[in-house]
């Protein structure tokens, strides 16, 4: 489970927005294992100059076309897993004309106990759902 936060510059089109969201899912399916049905996004667009995203001290710049992504999951995922999952969004994304210095991901964890997936039921701590990847670790 997945739940993708994607803040962008006004002006792409709607078949734009919908690539990047779909390039993202793509690889969280491939990386993490997730099931196709598991497609959590929410996307917002931001006027520009809204969003600031400078090089950290890398030595690159980023455009005004710069893709901030923020991914919220459950915790057990290996660093080695988790930089896959940076991988392959940073290709997918190039595969639909977001440069690479244009990827910013931020990535956060939690629980079972931090999910509801509607009507306030935490259904994986009821047992209602499995949790995803139990006693493996993609």
């Amino acid at each position: 489970m997945l739940m993708i936060r994607i803040d962008v510059a006004e002006g792409r089109t709607p078949a734009g927005l919908a690539a990047l969201s779909r390039a993202i899912h793509v690889a969280a399916v491939q990386g993490y294992r997730i099931p196709e049905g598991d497609y959590f996004h929410v996307m917002t667009e931001h006027p520009c100059g809204q969003i600031v995203a400078l090089d950290a001290g890398l030595g690159f710049g980023r455009s005004d076309a710069v893709v901030m992504i923020q991914a919220f999951t459950q915790r057990g995922r290996s660093g080695e897993a988790k930089a896959a999952l940076f991988a392959a969004i940073a290709r997918e994304l190039r595969a639909v004309g977001v440069a690479g210095e244009d990827v910013f991901i931020g990535y956060s964890e939690n629980g079972a106990e931090g999910w509801s997936f509607g009507f306030g039921r935490a259904r994986y701590s009821t047992g209602e759902l499995a949790v995803p990847g139990a006693g493996e670790a993609p």
